[in-house]
C-alpha cells in the first residue's frame, strides 16, 4: 500500500503563490501517474493536474498557465506551484498516486488551501 502525505497549503491572499508537496512511501511499489485534486465545500472532488513517470502533464482548464505540476522520482515525491491564486481555488488538495501495474490508486489526507484577502 502506498501512503501519502500532503504539505505547503495554507492561507494566501489573492494573487499570491502556493507550493504543494506530496510523499509517497511506496513500500516498494513502483508509482505510475502522480496528480492533485481538489474538493471545495459543497462541490465534487475534480481534478486539478496529473503527471505520468516520464514527466507528461495534463491541467484542468481552470489553472492552466497559473498552476505547474512537477515530480521527483527518485524522491517520490509530487509537488504543485499555484501562482495567480484565486478565491475559487479555495478547496481541500488531495494528492493522488497510481501504483504500477495494477493501477490502484492511493490518496492522501489533503491539505487546506485557503485564498482570501
Amino acid at each position: 500500500q502506498v501512503q501519502l502525505v500532503e504539505s505547503g497549503g495554507g492561507l494566501v491572499q489573492p494573487g499570491g503563490s502556493l507550493r504543494l508537496s506530496c510523499k509517497a512511501s511506496t513500500a516498494g511499489f513502483v508509482i505510475a501517474d502522480m496528480g492533485w485534486y481538489r474538493q471545495a465545500p459543497g462541490k465534487q472532488r475534480e481534478l486539478v493536474a496529473v503527471i505520468t513517470r516520464g514527466g507528461g502533464a495534463t491541467y484542468a482548464d481552470s489553472v492552466k498557465g497559473r498552476f505547474a505540476i512537477s515530480r521527483d522520482n527518485a524522491k517520490n515525491m509530487v509537488y504543485l506551484q499555484m501562482n495567480s491564486l484565486k478565491s475559487e481555488d479555495t478547496a481541500v488538495y488531495y494528492c493522488k498516486a497510481e501504483q504500477w501495474p495494477s493501477l490502484v490508486a492511493s490518496w492522501g489526507q489533503g491539505t487546506q488551501v485557503t485564498v482570501s484577502s
